[in-house]
């Protein structure tokens, strides 16, 4: 696990210098605090061949696998190929077989090495052959091309910029605005989306000439052009043709084959433990395959409807595992300034709170942990699955629909409190006139249609008039056409949310604690295995995860099986009464906020008197605001210098 940065250049006025090149690479040794190595060369002229590039890779490593030998940049036997890259080819053993057998020489024993000479054999179809999370760059001298590639579930992050001959990359976005003169100009577009979903999706970024590779996509960049091109395209309208106790069996010999891959290091390993079913199960089959306990980690609050350590305790008193228990008390105060620095661009997301500090913990005692991301998208497991099951039924019952539908109710005296059975309700009846996938994006939006026209000043609604959020999801939607709603739904969420949101914030918060995380339902045969099974199969009457209950029924007790979904939170709705009370007043309503002229302050001003006064419960709302005028003030009024811890 590491930091990549570099690029290419056609002209010497864009070249990367070495000192621009150590700056682009520090800014990232919190992602790999323990080596660093660099690849450079200035352009030149060959015979035969023209003009080649300049190139620059620059690199910073977490050592996971042969901590001794594996430095990269790695390069082939004769130096005409050079590799940085950030994650892990779990299936690298394998790989590493058949290209000895084919007369490949082998100087490290890592991971990485596999990548060079599988590059050197089929060149881009490489990316196809791995199974693992990763962000590669392979600098290839013959042909004059730098090749970009992503992962298939978007796990690791790329970044880059193409501009006229030349072609910057990086792990983060901070590492290309090291670049002198490099612009840092708010994209409006990206900025509404970020307020729609919480996150900004791919490709874009906030700031506009900046992008994300997409996930399952390689980039090729050749003579001044950029080639994209997308290497994995699942089918996800397949569907399992076989009995399900042949599911079953392929479900259980899959998932262990991805928990064991996962379990490769030559340093500590262990799991987070939320004592929800996606990451108990992972746990229950590390102890099945370890010839020792597994250490495992979870995190508790004070305030019990945010605590899950009661759960986890169990599953750790079942399983055996040696059990790690840290009990934090979240501050908002103390933790902001340090998201907005890592996470580069404006992220919503306050579960990334509680996931910063069970990486910041765990990273004592281990150096890479087992998590259960994906679970919910695979096996239909997420609350929000029950409305859109609810809304489609109700659809069929017209009648019944106007009356739920109806604007009395969003006239009635609702608590405060977001998960309060009314606010619910009303959140839920508010949408039914919508179709169905328009339905879906009011449900998970932060800031509804309605809303952000009322949030905007004339100037910013004008220059998004011709965008729309929805087309991100509306492409995904177009992947699933022939499955059912609930389905589709699901697997909508596994091509948006989760790499957009869920592995960002994973990917980040650990990082920035240098910690590995792995992810084992995210093992592409285990999606394409489990995406073609029957919505009947993984979700009923409500319920998801009925599939891996059946698949492994004696692995846990029976309280987790049954036990309700918890989110993992802080208290936000409290902080914005207090803790927060003032930095909100002061951010949000002073003159810096005001002058930008993106949002009416009437209307934030209301947000923030209906909150305090318990007459709404908008601290979702107020969270995304206020993140994004504190990332304004770092990344884009200010030189852009890390907090005194980073340094």
């Amino acid at each position: 696990m590491c930091g990549i940065t570099g690029g290419v250049w056609l002209s010497p006025a864009k070249r990367i210098d070495a000192p621009l090149l150590t700056r682009m690479t520090d800014v990232l040794r919190h992602r790999g605090p323990d080596d660093d190595g660099y690849y450079r060369r200035e352009c030149r002229v060959l015979e035969g061949t023209g003009q080649q590039p300049g190139v620059a890779l620059g690199f910073r490593r977490l050592s996971i696998i042969d901590l001794t030998l594996a430095r990269q940049p790695l390069s082939n036997e004769d130096g005409s190929i050079h590799v940085v890259f950030n994650g892990e080819i779990y299936n690298f053993r394998e790989l590493r077989q058949r290209l000895e057998a084919a007369g490949h020489v082998f100087r490290t024993a890592g991971d990485g090495e596999t990548i060079v000479h599988l590059y050197e054999d089929v060149g881009t179809d490489c990316f196809r052959h791995f199974n693992g999370m990763f962000a590669i760059a392979i600098w290839d001298a013959r042909h004059g091309r730098l090749v970009l590639g992503r992962d298939r579930l978007g796990k690791k992050p790329l970044v880059y910029r193409c501009e006229p001959d030349r072609l910057l990359f990086a792990s983060e976005l901070k590492s290309l605005l090291q670049v002198p003169d490099m612009p840092r100009v708010i994209d409006p577009v990206a900025l509404d989306q970020y307020l729609t979903y919480q996150y900004i999706p791919h490709p874009r970024t906030i700031f506009t000439g900046f992008c994300k590779l997409p996930p399952g996509h390689w980039a090729s960049y050749e003579q001044g052009q950029l080639t994209i091109e997308q290497y994995w395209i699942p089918d996800l309208n397949a569907q399992w043709t076989g009995s399900e106790a042949t599911a079953l069996e392929a479900l259980r010999s899959t998932f262990e084959s991805a928990v064991q891959l996962r379990m490769q290091a030559d340093v500590p390993l262990g799991a987070f433990l939320s004592g929800g079913i996606d990451s108990s199960l992972i746990v229950a089959v590390m102890q099945q395959l370890a010839s020792q306990q597994t250490k495992t980690f979870s995190i508790g609050f004070p305030v019990r409807a945010y605590d899950e350590t009661a759960f986890a305790r169990q599953v750790a008193r079942h399983l055996g595992t040696e059990h790690h228990e840290f009990q934090v008390t979240p501050d908002g105060l103390e933790v902001l300034p340090r998201l907005v620095w890592h996470y580069d661009e404006p992220f919503a997301d306050s579960s990334a709170i509680p996931t910063w500090y069970v990486s910041q913990l765990t990273r004592q005692h281990v150096t890479v942990a087992l998590s259960g991301d994906g679970g919910d998208e695979l096996f239909v497991g997420y609350p929000r699955y029950q409305a859109a099951t609810l809304g489609l039924w109700l659809d069929r019952l017209a009648p019944l629909k106007r009356l739920l539908g109806a604007q009395v109710w969003q006239r009635l005296p609702a608590a405060a409190d977001q998960k309060s059975k009314l606010r619910q309700f009303k959140r839920f009846s508010a949408a039914l006139g919508l179709p169905p996938e328009r339905r879906y994006l009011d449900w998970i939006s932060t800031f509804t249609v309605e809303r952000r026209a009322a949030l905007y000043t004339d100037a910013l609604r004008a220059e998004v008039a011709g965008a729309d959020p929805y087309d991100f999801l509306a492409g995904a939607f177009q992947t699933v056409a022939r499955r059912d709603p609930i389905t589709a739904i699901a697997l909508v969420d596994l091509q948006t949310y989760l790499p957009c949101d869920l592995m960002t914030k994973v990917d980040i918060a650990s990082m920035a604690h240098a910690l590995e995380c792995r992810q084992p339902f995210l093992d592409y045969r285990l999606v394409e295995l489990v995406a073609s099974f029957p919505l009947e199969w993984k979700y009923r009457r409500g319920r998801g995860k009925r599939m891996l209950r059946r698949a492994f029924p004696d692995a846990l007790p029976e309280a987790i099986w049954a036990r309700p979904k918890m989110g993992f939170g802080v208290p936000l709705d409290h902080w914005f009464r207090h803790e927060l009370r003032s930095l909100t007043h002061d951010v949000l309503l002073d003159q810096t906020a005001r002058g930008r002229g993106l949002f009416r302050t009437v209307y934030v001003e209301e947000l923030i008197r209906q909150h305090e006064a318990r007459e709404f419960d908008h601290a979702y709302r107020l969270w995304a605001l206020l993140f994004l005028e504190l990332w304004m003030r770092r990344w884009c009024d200010s030189p852009l210098q890390p907090p005194d811890e980073n340094r």
